[in-house]
């Protein structure tokens, strides 16, 4: 779907002082990891990841940051926004597989999604979710209430759960499983999947631990972009020239470790680097 269509806001939900979701009555044949592109007439158009998908509705789950998300914030139910999408590469759901989520921010939502997709799959979750303090995290109640997912909570300062990174959490669980790599190619590496999506910095130690004990990761990278669907340009990254709207946002473990702006800049939407 690339022209344009124009949806209502059928209701808003108020998920921390920061976060909205907003929610639309309408079959989106999406999947998790993917985005839409949302269009505020008059204002602006971005990418937005589905953190809701129902089949016959979905939501929007968005941060407010920047004067689009502050005028979106505005809104009220029954006003309208044009949607194009949905478009991406998404994250893998397998089958009698151990998938371990961590979430940071936001992330929590795309993640969420497919916890709720692994449902019935056999294949239970450890889901990983850190914020700043308590009130800022985001999906807690929603995934305990998912079959075979297990919620680990981090706080950077200690208000609820972990006090630390959630990727100590991580290391901790890999650590327990694999207590000295490197591990070589064995059926049991190969059962284990992790998915990260949220701060880039969260995401390269991601990154660096699935690569230290060799396990398989999905990675959702996150960049500028204008259109969403290959001919802008806009979102690709250095050296591989390879967009993150189409081959993206969702890549392995072998193509991040590529990439070699992640974890050290991206682009800015006059195309200039911006470090971290």
């Amino acid at each position: 779907m690339d022209n344009p269509i124009i949806l209502k806001i059928s209701a808003i939900t108020q998920e921390n002082p920061h976060v909205k979701t907003f929610w639309f009555d309408y079959e989106l044949p999406s999947k998790p990891g993917q985005f839409v592109m949302l269009w505020l007439p008059g204002v602006d158009q971005k990418p937005i990841s589905i953190a809701y998908d129902t089949g016959e509705c979905f939501g929007l789950s968005i941060f407010a940051v920047g004067p689009m998300t502050q005028q979106l914030f505005a809104l009220k139910r029954g006003d309208k926004l044009g949607i194009t999408g949905p478009y991406g590469n998404p994250f893998s759901v397998r089958e009698n597989t151990r998938y371990i989520m961590v979430a940071g921010g936001y992330g929590a939502g795309p993640l969420g999604l497919l916890t709720e997709r692994l449902a019935g799959k056999q294949s239970p979750v450890d889901f990983c979710v850190g914020a700043r303090s308590r009130d800022l995290l985001l999906f807690e109640e929603r995934i305990e209430k998912i079959p075979y997912a297990t919620v680990h909570v981090s706080t950077n300062d200690g208000s609820k759960g972990h006090k630390g990174y959630v990727t100590e959490i991580l290391e901790k669980l890999l650590s327990d499983k694999y207590p000295s790599p490197p591990f070589g190619d064995t059926d049991t590496t190969q059962k284990i999947l992790v998915c990260t999506c949220g701060p880039e910095m969260m995401e390269k130690a991601v990154l660096n631990l699935c690569t230290k004990y060799n396990v398989d990761c999905q990675i959702s990278v996150e960049r500028y972009m204008k259109c969403g669907f290959n001919i802008c340009g806009q979102c690709c990254v250095d050296p591989l020239g390879i967009p993150m709207c189409s081959v993206g946002p969702v890549i392995d473990r072998e193509t991040a470790n590529k990439i070699t702006e992640f974890g050290l800049y991206h682009r800015d939407k006059a195309g200039r680097k911006v470090e971290y």
